[in-house]
């Protein structure tokens, strides 16, 4: 397997970082600390309703609702796709549209404080994340499903599985281009990233949020920003509408939630077949600290990784990735 493109990734992603802390610091100075609030999480409990557009949304028990789509028959098979940072559940119409057309029951939802649900200020890390999803399945009844999770959402899913994937709740998960096992630099994960890179999305964010997703989308996460790649302007705006439908201060405190939980011990908790995809030019997670490390730590974990793939390889790969998912769903 050839990578000799990670540690240049991991190099660009690490000055990226560091470039928008130094550019936001003057607003950072003017406007005080921007240390993200500590939260508590709250456990969930499921309560139903349609508003008259026929969205669907579940209100959890701090009140927050959170909004999810649910297509097919309801006697088929269940994928629950859980989105990225700072993303919603329509970063996944290419699953969604391919899976319900293959005869599964497709799910997907906004995670709180993301796309349509509600813009909260507590709640917004992974314990709150996976009880949120943990009332989701409740409320649809939810029995052998696969859990696929991109990014931030493939923590989610970790967590999720780990802590309430018991009985018959959850037949397999997928972690694609996923955080775990952790992303941040300390003594005990020496390949991952310093805080300073992720100091740095908090500053961009605060100083320009609008601007900082443009650059985000049409830069790393895609690998727009590769010499010779082909840049699709509907994608760069998709993913930009995405991020400013949801609440920037969730999305603020989310970069802690996705940067600094280890999710080594829900690795180690799993007991169903996991299936790890990783593009190996991913400049936003990179594989050697990520993947790589996961794969060691899964009880029944596979692993495909991607030559010259991006973060958002769903996206701009979704034909190979959609085929590689249903093969092994089916298998």
């Amino acid at each position: 397997m050839e990578l000799s493109n990670n540690e240049t990734s991991r190099r660009g992603l690490v000055q990226v970082g560091l470039g928008l802390a130094a550019a936001a610091l003057p607003f950072v100075a003017a406007t005080g600390s921007a240390a993200a609030a500590e939260t508590k999480p709250v456990t969930p409990h499921h309560a139903g309703g349609k508003n008259a557009m026929g969205s669907s949304f579940i209100t959890v028990k701090d009140g927050t609702q959170i909004f999810y789509k649910d297509w097919g028959s309801k006697s088929a098979q269940p994928i629950v796709f859980h989105h990225g940072w700072p993303l919603s559940a329509d970063d996944w119409d290419a699953q969604m549209l391919f899976f319900e057309a293959q005869g599964f029951r497709v799910i997907a939802h906004d995670r709180r404080g993301h796309g349509r649900s509600t813009q909260t200020d507590t709640g917004n890390e992974m314990d709150t994340y996976a009880a949120d999803v943990d009332a989701l399945s409740t409320h649809l009844g939810l029995e052998h499903a696969v859990h696929v999770g991109h990014s931030t959402g493939g923590g989610e899913v970790a967590r999720y599985v780990a802590q309430y994937g018991h009985k018959n709740r959850v037949a397999k998960a997928v972690l694609i281009g996923a955080v775990p096992p952790i992303m941040l630099k300390s003594a005990a994960n020496p390949g991952g990233l310093p805080i300073e890179v992720f100091d740095g999305f908090r500053a961009a964010q605060a100083a320009n949020r609008a601007q900082f997703f443009l650059d985000v989308a049409s830069g790393p996460f895609y690998g727009f920003n590769r010499p010779g790649a082909q840049v699709s302007e509907g994608i760069v705006r998709n993913w930009w509408r995405q991020g400013m439908m949801g609440g920037t201060k969730a999305h603020y405190d989310c970069i802690k939630a996705f940067s600094e939980t280890d999710f080594t011990e829900d690795l180690k908790t799993i007991e169903v077949p996991t299936f790890v995809m990783h593009g190996e030019d991913d400049q936003i997670v990179p594989i050697a600290d990520s993947a790589l490390l996961s794969i060691k730590l899964l009880k029944k974990g596979e692993i495909k990784t991607y030559p010259g793939y991006p973060h958002g390889m769903a996206t701009t790969h979704s034909e190979v990735i959609n085929k590689d998912l249903l093969a092994f769903i089916k298998a």
